[in-house]
């Protein structure tokens, strides 16, 4: 399966203009024969905006956004994976969807909120991170700040994941480069899957964004790697060729969860 990460700088409370960014981003990757892109974190409004802001732009699920983007995926006959502000009820939500060329959606509300600015403008999502089907390959997503625990990379894994995609918005900055550049591979080896890590770049209004968007292998290899710049990454993920890497390092197996005390 051939993919694609869209490494992206968001115009920030344009959704129309965002979307012609993705629309961009999908017809280069589907010319290159990908099945899959994943945008960034909040791709569809940008991330820099003010609670009020994010209520304000926020959609439902058969919003105007969400059906813009099933006809990108239809036009291009690629699966998009991309970030927006969810609306249900008065209620806000960090979320990403998948949406497949059929039409069909899958979606997924952020769970472990980063900072006092997102608690400010969402709700945290109580629901487990759930695998679904995409072409094939059993597919699960989790956003930004949610990888950086190593129990919900792992729920995932149990669950019968192989591929994680992980829209993000990581800041610019040394401590942040290391989530990239360490924890992002750490999380792919540990769980034997593959790891798509699709973040932002340059600058919103006070936000500054790390870049380095990654595409890492089930053995922690990064198959493609960003720098700070808008990027179109592409990889072709090979199941078969992680067997042996697998039976090397049979975490998911060798597991005594008696042994664990997590509280």
């Amino acid at each position: 399966m051939l993919i694609s990460l869209y490494q992206m700088q968001p115009v920030s409370g344009d959704a129309a203009a965002n979307l012609a960014k993705i629309a961009q981003a999908a017809e280069a990757a589907s010319d290159m024969g990908a099945e899959l892109l994943v945008a960034p974190e909040l791709a569809l409004s940008g991330y820099g905006l003010t609670p009020d802001g994010f209520a304000e732009i926020a959609e439902g699920r058969d919003g105007e956004v969400i059906a813009a983007l099933c006809d990108i995926a239809a036009e291009f006959d690629l699966a998009v994976c991309a970030g927006f502000p969810e609306r249900d009820g008065t209620t806000v939500y960090n979320s990403s969807v998948l949406v497949r060329p059929d039409g069909s959606c899958e979606f997924y509300r952020k769970g472990h909120l980063y900072g006092d600015g997102e608690r400010a403008s969402f709700t945290p999502g109580a629901e487990v991170p759930h695998v679904f089907d995409l072409f094939g390959i059993r597919t699960g997503m989790l956003i930004c700040y949610d990888v950086e625990f190593p129990e919900y990379v792992r729920t995932l894994a149990l669950a019968g994941a192989e591929l994680v995609l992980v829209p993000t918005a990581l800041p610019r900055g040394e401590i942040s480069r290391r989530v990239a550049d360490m924890v992002v591979p750490t999380r792919a080896f540990e769980n034997g899957v593959f790891l798509v890590y699709a973040d932002l770049c340059g600058e919103e209004g006070s936000f500054a964004y790390a870049g380095r968007s990654v595409i890492v292998g089930p053995d922690g290899d990064e198959l493609a790697r960003a720098g700070t710049r808008e990027t179109l990454l592409v990889a072709e993920l090979d199941r078969t060729a992680y067997d042996d890497c697998r039976r090397q390092n049979p975490y998911l197996v060798d597991r005594r969860p008696g042994l664990y005390r997590i509280g």
